[in-house]
C-alpha cells in the first residue's frame, strides 16, 4: 500500500467518497469491490497515520474504521480526529470489540460499530447514514458561512438593533435603550432585514441562533 496518497482530484461525477483504514489487505479489497458496485469513490489505507497524510477532498465523505490498527487503535484515532477539527463521519468495523469499546465508539459519535463478519447490507446502511449525515453537516456549514457574511455587512448600529429586535423589544423601546428617535430604529431595522435577507421576524430569530448571536435581557 501506498504510505503517501495524495487525493487532490476525483472523477467528474463523483460527488461522494468513502475512506476505509484496515491493516488487512483482504478486508480493504473486499470493501472496495463492495462500494465501487454502489458506486461510490473509495480511498483505502493501512495505516491512520497514512490516511492523516492523503490530502482530504471537500465532498461528502465517511470513514470505515477497523478498531485494531497498528501505531494507532481507531478509538484514539476517533479522538485524534475530533481535536484536529476533522468531522467526518465514522463507522467502525472489528473482530475483536467488546459493548465497552462500542459505547465509547458511539458516545463520542459513531455512525455503527460492526463487528466481522457484517453483512454487506449493515455496512451499506452504516455507510448511507454515515453519508447523509456528513453533506447535511456540509450544508449547515455552508449556510451558517453565507448568513456570517450578511452579518458582517451590517454595521456596528445595525447589530446593536438586530440584537434588541431578536430580543423582543418595540421599535420605541430599542429608541429608548438607544436614545435615538423611533424613526432612525425603524431605518435601521428595515437595513438589518434587507442585508440579512429576512423574510420575517422569525426569520431573523433563526438566523440569529446559527450564528450563535445571544439575547440581551
Amino acid at each position: 500500500m501506498n504510505q503517501h496518497v495524495k487525493i487532490v482530484s476525483l472523477e467528474e461525477n463523483s460527488e461522494q467518497i468513502v475512506f476505509v483504514i484496515d491493516d488487512d489487505e483482504s478486508m480493504r479489497v473486499a470493501l472496495t469491490h463492495l462500494f465501487r458496485s454502489m458506486n461510490l469513490h473509495v480511498e483505502v489505507f493501512s495505516t491512520a497515520a497514512a490516511f492523516l497524510e492523503s490530502e482530504l477532498p471537500n465532498i461528502p465523505s465517511c470513514l470505515v474504521l477497523d478498531i485494531r490498527l497498528p501505531g494507532m487503535n481507531g478509538l484514539q484515532f476517533q479522538d485524534v480526529l475530533a481535536k484536529a477539527g476533522i468531522h467526518i463521519p465514522i463507522v467502525f468495523m472489528t473482530g475483536h470489540g467488546d459493548i465497552p469499546m462500542s459505547v465509547q465508539a458511539m458516545k463520542a459519535g459513531a455512525i455503527d460499530f460492526l463487528p466481522k463478519p457484517f453483512r454487506d447490507q449493515d455496512m451499506l446502511d452504516a455507510l448511507i447514514c454515515a453519508l447523509d449525515r456528513d453533506r447535511k453537516r456540509r450544508d449547515e456549514e455552508k449556510t451558517v458561512s453565507q448568513l456570517r457574511q450578511l452579518f458582517e455587512s451590517l454595521t456596528r448600529r445595525e447589530r446593536e438593533v438586530l440584537i434588541l429586535v431578536i430580543s423582543g423589544l418595540m421599535n420605541k423601546q430599542i429608541a429608548y435603550r438607544l436614545e435615538v428617535s423611533e424613526i432612525t430604529v425603524k431605518v435601521h431595522r428595515g437595513q438589518v432585514m434587507k442585508k440579512m435577507e429576512a423574510r420575517s421576524l422569525a426569520d431573523l430569530v433563526r438566523m440569529a441562533e446559527m450564528l450563535g448571536i445571544k439575547r440581551t435581557n
